[in-house]
């Protein structure tokens, strides 16, 4: 510089995926034997059912209105977080429709199984009515 200063480089941006790379090797969740599945399934309110050759979970949860579905969801959310473990879902009114899956173990790990049932505490706080 011209006052004679020297100027620090800022590291360099890593390349992309190399922070999930590093989860992955760190160890990432195992995914569940079918003898698993069919034993976490049990534990879950009887509207989740398996999908894609056993590989997701889905549930349709349905509100009295869009304020109770997204109470619901911001609820879940700050569960998910937590967890570093989110849902693919969707949201048209008072209807949210969701798929778990672990996404680095191909199939359904213990995290989906948790935060199912996470979710389906979510759903019967009070205030809420879901079908």
């Amino acid at each position: 510089q011209a006052d004679g200063s020297e100027v620090t480089p800022l590291p360099a941006a890593p390349e992309r995926g190399q922070y999930r790379r590093r989860f992955a090797m760190a160890g990432a969740a195992r995914r569940l034997t079918g003898e698993q599945i069919a034993a976490a399934m049990a534990e879950l309110a009887p509207q989740w059912r398996l999908a894609e050759s056993s590989k997701h979970l889905e549930r349709t949860f349905r509100f009295g209105d869009f304020i109770e579905a997204f109470g619901f969801m911001s609820r879940v959310a700050m569960h998910a977080e937590k967890a570093n473990h989110h849902p693919n879902w969707s949201n048209v009114y008072s209807t949210v429709e969701v798929k778990l899956w672990t996404h680095d173990a191909d199939g359904l790990t213990k995290k989906d199984f948790d935060l199912a049932t996470k979710m389906d505490r979510a759903a019967v706080e009070p205030g809420l009515r879901p079908e």
